[in-house]
């Protein structure tokens, strides 16, 4: 069996995984524009921010990919999948076979048709590169316009600003971390960046990115007049899949590749994981681009398992987030901002801006389907697990939740006892 993996990031690490579970001897070719091994994609920042070296950078042992007999080839970019005859097609025209073939080519950063941004000056930040190219601009800049308050835009100001640059973030939305918070969470937040001196400017938008007679930038401008002085602009609006060369192959596209539980497109013998598939949302219980790091990685897993012909359906991920801002710990997982006046759906929050602390609980027919922690998350685990396991509440255990006082004793009877002693696992044969 030859199985291909188009993409080096953390689905195509759980796809190896997943592979060698099954099938020891499979050829395993991976095929990466980048030109480094798999590295931890959250570490940037903290690469950017000085706070690790590059050693700490990579994802798995340099030994790797030679225990798990995985040829690679990169610092080239796949050019065309051809499904009818099962190859890829790489820039310098070589094809190389499949049997099995894996799209794991994340996302690509969204750049909007803004002026003033095509020239030297304008940066990304979602690749080891990114980063290293960052590192080299906050040595020689005082001011950055960060174009973007998500979780990018967010991390790459923190480091930065790290690096003892002034920042202005801009954000369209009227809050920062706008998928994840709801207003009084983002404010929570963008109170703690305005504190350690981050400028945070939402609810407006960058218009244009201003240049001098040379072409360098001098800042840029808002919607509401506000100019703000800067020698680069880091635009982290957020990332769409990188579906273009399997909608050229005529495999089903929708906002991502189209995926069914075992990780397989329209193609059997194509598989999508990672960010640019479209798979089960556990909550929601629909098809949907989900761009979060463990995800990506059980995706890539799963995906890797069936490549090699077991059985193994992906059950669903979840949205969630946690991250801390200068010393504000924060959690977010599952649906925490539904649709006003949606069916069955109940929120209760509780925030105390003295102490810096927020909880967010959100019920769909007396079962927690999502929550925002900040300040105070001890209890995001045991969250988590009554969302994870879709548990139903009573009135008594929905009480102790919405107080803050969860605990696996409220967990259902027998629970442990079907996860992890299944029938028959005691008989003697």
């Amino acid at each position: 069996m030859k199985y291909v993996i188009v993409g080096n990031g953390v689905a195509s690490v759980g796809a190896i995984e997943g592979i060698r579970r099954v099938d020891s001897e499979g050829e395993i070719l991976v095929i990466s524009e980048e030109n480094t091994p798999t590295y931890g994609r959250p570490l940037i920042s903290y690469l950017l921010a000085g706070k690790i070296g590059p050693e700490r950078m990579p994802l798995r042992p340099v030994t790797f990919y030679d225990k798990f007999k995985v040829k690679m080839v990169l610092g080239t970019k796949v050019t065309a999948i051809d499904a009818a005859t099962k190859t890829v097609t790489i820039a310098d025209g070589h094809a190389y076979h499949y049997d099995k073939l894996l799209i794991a080519t994340g996302g690509v950063p969204f750049v909007p048709p803004l002026p003033g941004k095509d020239g030297p000056g304008v940066y990304s930040f979602t690749t080891l590169a990114n980063a290293e190219t960052l590192v080299e601009v906050a040595r020689t800049c005082k001011d950055v316009v960060v174009v973007g308050g998500g979780l990018i835009g967010l991390k790459a100001a923190e480091a930065l600003h790290d690096r003892g640059v002034k920042i202005s973030i801009v954000e369209l939305a009227p809050r920062v971390l706008s998928a994840a918070f709801d207003d009084k969470a983002g404010g929570l937040v963008a109170k703690r960046l305005e504190e350690v001196g981050i400028g945070v400017h939402c609810g407006t938008q960058a218009t244009e990115i201003k240049r001098d007679a040379s072409g360098q930038v001098t800042g840029v401008t808002l919607k509401d007049g506000t100019f703000l002085p800067a020698q680069a602009v880091v635009i982290a609006i957020g990332v769409v899949p990188a579906s273009v060369l399997a909608k050229e192959a005529g495999i089903k596209v929708d906002r991502g590749i189209l995926v069914d539980d075992s990780m397989a497109s329209s193609d059997p013998d194509v598989y999508a994981a990672g960010d640019v598939a479209q798979a089960h949302d556990l909550i929601l219980d629909v098809n949907r681009v989900v761009p979060i790091w463990p995800n990506a990685f059980n995706q890539g897993f799963y995906a890797g398992k069936n490549m090699a012909g077991d059985q193994s359906p992906y059950s669903g991920g979840l949205a969630m987030n946690a991250i801390a801002f200068y010393g504000l710990p924060t959690v977010s997982v599952g649906t925490v901002n539904p649709a006003p006046g949606e069916p069955g759906m109940e929120v209760y929050d509780s925030l105390d801006e003295e102490r810096g602390t927020y909880r967010k609980l959100v019920f769909k027919d007396d079962r927690l389907v999502g929550y925002v922690l900040l300040g105070d998350i001890d209890v995001a685990g045991l969250y988590t697990g009554f969302i994870r396991f879709k548990f139903p509440l009573d009135e008594v255990t929905k009480d102790k939740l919405i107080k803050g006082q969860p605990s696996i004793l409220q967990w259902p009877e027998g629970f442990f006892d079907e996860q992890f002693n299944p029938v028959g696992a005691h008989e003697i044969v």
